[in-house]
């Protein structure tokens, strides 16, 4: 069984069988970008909240590497600045799982299932995506990147989130510190919780490529943290989203690059 979820981690690191097709938020009055299989009804979607400073191009490779497993991705571009609020960003992000349920997106072949909606972000915007779990009933899935407190506070709102939920942690993150930031969350999470923690990785190991950012926040692009994220993001939302549970060994495979620190998953799941 070990060697299979192995086997089946290895497969969801590299791209998956869709050919992506990349698209602009903006053309819905959203500043933002989307990336969606070529084709495909009925499909999940995953709304991602970009980290303090960060924008969503930082998490390109994520976001279309979710889109070649058959999974929507979409980020907005909102509040990327210093004094951006995460209220408000949480309210983009559902914004934005409306605009993957109510536009046909691709060239017209692709269409969401608003029975199949996840939230996903880094830092900030996980915290945001944690805001707006706690408000959206129709989200049935949460995974987190080095989260980081928000205002209100995503460690309160996580009482309020009844879906299953994935925290990603960084060992050496000393902007956001595992057990005050995505093991409290974890913690308060009202579902079934699991948090990962990478010992290797840095807060901003999550975000892609060079930015200034880089210069305020401590921390750089790691390769080996974005392969583990992306291959166990596509796990988690497979499994809660598309229902695709062969995947679901890759949940629970013991990883020395990413070891559980809390495990909560025992929780009945979100109706």
């Amino acid at each position: 069984m070990a060697r299979k979820a192995k086997h089946l981690f290895d497969e969801l690191s590299r791209p998956g069988p869709h050919r992506v097709l990349r698209g602009d938020l903006a053309l819905v009055g959203m500043p933002g970008v989307v990336f969606t299989p070529a084709s495909g009804l009925s499909l999940p979607a995953v709304a991602f909240g970009h980290g303090w400073l960060q924008p969503p191009t930082r998490y390109r490779r994520l976001l279309r590497h979710l889109a070649s497993w058959g999974i929507v991705a979409a980020a907005p571009g909102t509040h990327v600045g210093p004094l951006g609020s995460h209220r408000l960003l949480a309210s983009d992000l559902r914004t934005a799982l409306d605009v993957c349920t109510g536009v046909r997106l691709g060239d017209g072949e692709v269409s969401v299932d608003p029975g199949k909606l996840g939230l996903a972000g880094h830092s900030t915007g996980a915290g945001s995506a944690v805001l707006a779990a706690s408000a959206d009933p129709r989200v049935n899935a949460v995974a987190t990147l080095a989260a980081s407190q928000t205002r209100p506070f995503a460690t309160d709102a996580a009482r309020q989130c009844t879906a299953p939920s994935l925290h990603l942690a960084a060992g050496r993150d000393i902007v956001a510190p595992p057990a005050a930031n995505a093991e409290l969350i974890a913690e308060n999470w009202a579902g079934p919780a699991r948090v990962r923690t990478l010992p290797k990785a840095s807060h901003l190991g999550f975000a892609e490529g060079r930015h200034w950012s880089g210069l305020l926040v401590a921390g750089k692009a790691e390769s080996a943290t974005q392969k583990t994220a992306r291959a166990l993001l596509t796990a988690f939302f497979l499994v809660h989203l598309a229902d695709q549970r062969d995947y679901e060994p890759v949940l629970d495979l013991p990883l020395k690059s990413a070891g559980v620190t809390f495990d909560n998953t025992e929780v009945p799941e979100h109706a």
